[in-house]
């Protein structure tokens, strides 16, 4: 891997350009969270090539490719890619936020089979939210400092069958409380009396003063079956909508059944221009 250089503001600030072109046009985010808080905290992890046409990342095998919407349709892309795999031939993923026919095309082209799709759901508050009645026993309430080691156990259980979320540790922890969106008020905490420890929570994000975000929801498995998922959701969400947000979205597994169908019961949507989809490197590259 080449080091990016944590001090290097002028290439941040060349990739925040470059992604924030990207978004505008493409109306998703082509870099996601976890690869700013590699770029920020992490950068001897990455392998990068970024000019004003575009840039390619490496992190962890996975590889993220974006290409100005002014020097599309140049051949940037392909050379790129080109570069990315020449530099690192482990690579074994790629992202494609939006599911774009040039972005299948170059897939093709590296050796990269479509294997997985990521939906973003969206929901107007303007539109109303069912009332919040919590069951006799159950509470709700923000985050507190000492909740971080029974946040980290039950996400742990909750996601471990997740290779993104389900790793989340301390130190990752402390990183995502370190960005400037974080509010440890929207972090919300779910108990059950008499049973000790957390059962779960909704952690919100908000991008903006309109729009918020369902980070993850997260549910201790031995708690399942007390409708928390659909509870805590539906917390957070009044959370949002009292602070202002008139729109709140959330990522979901496509074949994720049982979540897609809480989510539309709350009233969430997808649009097919917000499946962002996994290539994966087949025996050919």
């Amino acid at each position: 891997m080449i080091p990016v250089p944590a001090s290097d503001g002028t290439l941040l600030s060349r990739v925040r350009a470059l992604a924030d072109a990207a978004e505008a046009v493409d109306g998703n985010a082509p870099l996601d969270e976890a690869t700013w808080l590699r770029l920020r905290h992490h950068p001897d992890h990455l392998w990068i090539e970024a000019d004003e046409h575009g840039l390619a990342l490496v992190a962890d095998d996975e590889l993220t490719l974006v290409v100005h919407p002014d020097a599309r349709g140049r051949g940037h892309g392909a050379r790129l890619l080109a570069q990315a795999l020449d530099a690192v031939p482990s690579v074994q993923a790629a992202w494609s936020h939006a599911d774009h026919p040039a972005a299948r095309r170059l897939a093709e082209r590296g050796g990269f089979a479509a294997a997985r799709s990521l939906w973003v759901m969206r929901l107007r508050t303007a539109d109303g939210l069912p009332a919040l009645v919590l069951p006799s026993g159950v509470s709700v309430r923000s985050y507190r400092p000492e909740d971080a080691a029974e946040v980290l156990r039950v996400n742990a259980a909750a996601f471990a069958h997740h290779p993104e979320q389900g790793a989340m540790d301390e130190a990752n922890l402390a990183e995502r409380m370190s960005q400037p969106w974080f509010d440890p008020v929207g972090l919300l905490v779910a108990e059950i009396a008499d049973r000790p420890g957390l059962v779960g929570f909704h952690w919100t994000k908000r991008h903006s003063a309109e729009l918020g975000e369902v980070y993850v929801v997260g549910v201790d498995p031995a708690a399942q079956g007390h409708g928390l998922g659909q509870l805590l959701t539906l917390a957070g969400l009044h959370h949002l909508a009292d602070g202002g947000a008139r729109e709140v979205l959330l990522y979901v597994e496509s074949d994720n059944d049982p979540a897609v169908a809480v989510y539309r019961k709350l009233g969430f949507t997808h649009a097919e221009a917000d499946t962002h989809v996994q290539y994966v490197r087949d025996a050919r590259g």
